[in-house]
C-alpha cells in the first residue's frame, strides 16, 4: 500500500501528524464471511506515516477468534493488535476499555515521539457500554503534548456526561497552559457535541471554509464520528483517506490531521 500523500507542504517534522482510527478488532463480516484484516491494518497504518497514531477498538487478545483465524494463512498475530500495528520504532500505550467472555478491547496509541506515564480513566455511563479514556504525554520537539484517546457511546445522552467527565479529567491530569489533544471515535451521528466541547474549551480541527470530513460507513462515508479537538494546537491540514483498500480494512476510514502549536 502506498503512502498516503501529505495534505500541505510542511517539512516532516515542522507540524504534527496525527490520526486516529477505529479499526473494528481486526476483523470484517459476519459468519462464514468473517476475515482477519489485521495484516492489511498494519499496512494501512504504516501508510498513514502519522507522528501519532489514535486507535480504537484495538484487542489485546480474543481466545475465540484467535482460533478460528490461527489456521489462516498469515494466522492471528501472537502479539496484541497494538504492538502488532505498530510500525518500526514507534512506542505503544495500550489500556482495555471491555472485557468480554473470550477476551476484551480498549484504545491504544502509537507514537515516533517518546511517551510518559500512560493512565486510563473509565468514563462507562451505563452497564452495557464500558468507555475509557487513554492518556499519554508525547514528548515532541521539545514539547510535551497531552494526547487522549476516546470512544465515546451511542446514546447522545452518556456522550454528553463523557464530555463533562473528559473536561474533568483534563483539568485533574493536564497542567494549565499545555497542548492537548482529544482523538477518537466520538460517535456523534447528530453533530452535537462540538458546543459542549467548545464550552471546556475543546476545539474541533478542521480547515476554515471546508466541509467536515466522513470516516463511517468506510464504504460510503457520511457520518463525520472520527475527530480531533485540541487546545493550544492549530490544524493547519486534514485529510481522509479513501478506496477499496481502505474500505475493506474497517467499517471506518481513518482521519489525518496536521497541527502546529499556537
Amino acid at each position: 500500500m502506498r503512502s498516503v500523500a501529505r495534505p500541505t507542504p510542511h517539512a516532516p517534522g515542522a507540524v504534527l501528524r496525527v490520526a486516529t482510527y477505529n479499526i473494528h478488532k481486526g476483523v470484517r463480516g459476519l459468519g462464514p464471511a468473517k476475515r482477519l484484516e489485521i495484516h492489511n491494518l498494519q499496512m494501512g497504518v504504516a501508510a498513514l506515516d502519522a507522528d501519532i497514531v489514535c486507535l480504537q477498538e484495538v484487542r489485546l487478545f480474543h481466545h475465540r477468534e484467535a482460533a478460528l483465524f490461527d489456521h489462516t494463512w498469515f494466522g492471528w498475530p501472537e502479539q496484541g493488535q497494538a504492538e502488532f500495528l505498530a510500525p518500526a520504532g514507534y512506542e505503544v500505550a495500550y489500556r482495555t476499555n471491555a472485557k468480554t467472555r473470550f477476551g476484551e478491547h480498549g484504545n491504544a496509541l502509537l507514537s515516533r515521539w517518546p511517551l510518559g506515564d500512560v493512565g486510563h480513566h473509565d468514563v462507562s455511563d451505563h452497564a452495557f457500554e464500558q468507555r475509557g479514556l487513554l492518556h499519554v504525554p508525547v514528548h515532541w520537539q521539545g514539547t510535551v503534548v497531552h494526547v487522549v484517546v476516546a470512544h465515546f457511546g451511542l446514546i447522545h445522552s452518556s456522550r454528553m456526561r463523557q464530555v463533562d467527565r473528559l473536561a474533568a479529567f483534563l483539568r485533574e491530569h493536564v497542567p494549565a497552559g499545555a497542548p492537548a489533544l482529544v482523538a477518537g471515535d466520538f460517535n456523534d451521528w447528530g453533530e452535537r457535541l462540538d458546543p459542549a466541547m467548545r464550552a471546556h474549551g475543546l476545539r474541533r480541527a478542521g480547515l476554515q471554509g471546508q466541509a467536515r470530513r466522513a470516516t463511517f460507513p468506510s464504504r460510503l462515508p457520511v457520518f463525520a464520528l472520527d475527530r480531533v479537538y485540541t487546545v493550544g494546537l492549530r490544524c493547519t491540514g486534514l485529510q481522509v483517506p479513501r478506496g477499496p483498500s481502505w474500505a475493506r480494512m474497517s467499517d471506518h476510514l481513518p482521519l489525518l490531521v496536521e497541527l502546529v502549536l499556537e
